[in-house]
């Protein structure tokens, strides 16, 4: 606050300089006659005429009319009373300038705009995140006296699911489904957010939806993603494959988007040809081992998620908790569980089915790092107000694996 308001200061003493320097820093012959005014102004008007005579602009008669003009001029002005004209220091006006511009400056400013705003950004951040959510408190208000806007329940579906509160969301969309019946969009982001809630299970409605959706729109990005996806969770990888081939061929070839399906698409493919091994390749090791010893588990890491009780009355039950791992020399992740606050304390088990892409798999590495986050926005990317726990460097494998969020991000 100090430095803004030095430099605040600084500003102030800056422009005053500059609308009193005039009156500081006067020229030494400030004060001249109207007679020394005069005879200066004649006599550049003499050196004009002398000069256009001899480049030829004039003839002789025009210039000697001119001069004799300007001689009379020079007369009549000088039988004028004389006068000194200077510029005098207005005392009264400067100090009253001194005094009323910094004290309007730092007025106007406290009644249009906020200091926080300049000396605090997270501030300003929270400030605005407030008026999103009173904006959208106010539709919610305004929707309960109004309960056949159905645009208006849609508008704040989607609203809430950026916000991060999936459950309000989820009540939104009920009371919208008539008016999105027929936009494919809005049907895919219905059952993606259902998928989410159920634990990114798509059985029933969400399956439902999805299939709605492509009726209506066949090429939708979301919804051939959502397809691939159901269809992969529910091991029918040649759908997963002719879903996710569609996609690819409806996205940029050059966006990020395009070459993560092209990744989801080399994995499907993979776990096809798997899984035509798969019966064999176990009946092989229960041979082998004579008492049908049981095949190695898939890496993996598990343990608990847990919260510090001094920042439990941070958490919503509707905020995002994120549970992943991650390469000790990156940030990109290779696992990553997302559940709702509701279950908190949280047992979790990543594996290579949550991986990313199937280039970049917990099995591959000998060391990961695990942390855990509670997103206020369901986003990714770490937000100021997230909570997050220490990351924890483990080989594959481990488990008992205790996260305790404890930290706020400022």
């Amino acid at each position: 606050m100090i430095v803004f308001i030095a430099a605040l200061a600084v500003i102030v003493v800056a422009v005053l300089l500059i609308l009193f320097r005039p009156f500081i820093w006067r020229a030494s012959d400030e004060a001249r006659s109207r007679k020394q005014l005069n005879t200066s102004i004649y006599r550049e008007e003499v050196n004009r005429l002398q000069e256009d005579l001899r480049v030829g602009l004039l003839d002789k008669a025009s210039y000697d009319q001119a001069y004799e003009e300007l001689r009379l001029r020079l007369v009549q002005d000088d039988a004028a009373p004389d006068a000194v004209f200077s510029m005098r220091s207005p005392t009264m006006t400067i100090a009253a300038l001194l005094v009323i511009l910094p004290a309007a400056s730092v007025g106007l400013y406290l009644m249009l705009s906020d200091p926080k705003v300049a000396v605090d950004p997270q501030g300003y951040q929270q400030a605005a995140q407030k008026q999103v959510e009173d904006m959208i408190r106010s539709l919610a208000a305004k929707l309960e006296q109004e309960p056949d806007n159905l645009k208006g329940w849609a508008m704040l579906a989607r609203s809430y699911k950026v916000m991060g509160r999936p459950v309000e969301a989820q009540r939104a969309y009920e009371r919208a489904e008539p008016f999105i019946e027929n936009d494919a969009g809005m049907l895919a982001d219905y059952a993606d957010l259902l998928a989410t809630n159920a634990n990114g299970n798509f059985t029933g409605k969400p399956i439902q939806l999805i299939a709605k959706a492509l009726k209506i729109d066949p090429d939708n990005p979301m919804a051939l993603w959502l397809a691939g996806t159901a269809a992969y969770q529910a091991s029918d990888f040649n759908l997963a494959i002719r879903y996710w081939e569609r996609l690819a061929g409806v996205l940029d070839p050059a966006s990020e988007d395009a070459r993560l399906i092209q990744g989801a698409l080399r994995d499907a493919r993979g776990q096809l040809g798997q899984a035509a091994q798969t019966s064999a390749l176990t009946r092989g090791a229960a041979a082998s081992a004579g008492q049908g010893a049981a095949a190695s588990p898939e890496a993996s890491v598990s343990g608990v998620v847990e919260v510090d009780p001094a920042l439990g009355s941070q958490i919503r039950l509707d905020d995002m908790v994120i549970v992943f791992a991650r390469p000790p020399d990156s940030r990109m992740p290779v696992a990553v569980m997302r559940v709702r606050a509701s279950e908190l304390p949280l047992k979790f088990t990543l594996t290579d089915a949550m991986a990313m892409t199937p280039d970049a798999r917990i099995s591959m590495l000998p060391k990961v790092v695990v942390e855990a986050r509670v997103s206020k926005s369901g986003f990714a990317q770490p937000e100021p107000g997230d909570l997050y726990s220490d990351p924890q460097t483990v080989s594959p494998g481990a488990g008992h694996v205790r996260l305790l969020v404890n930290q706020v991000r400022r």
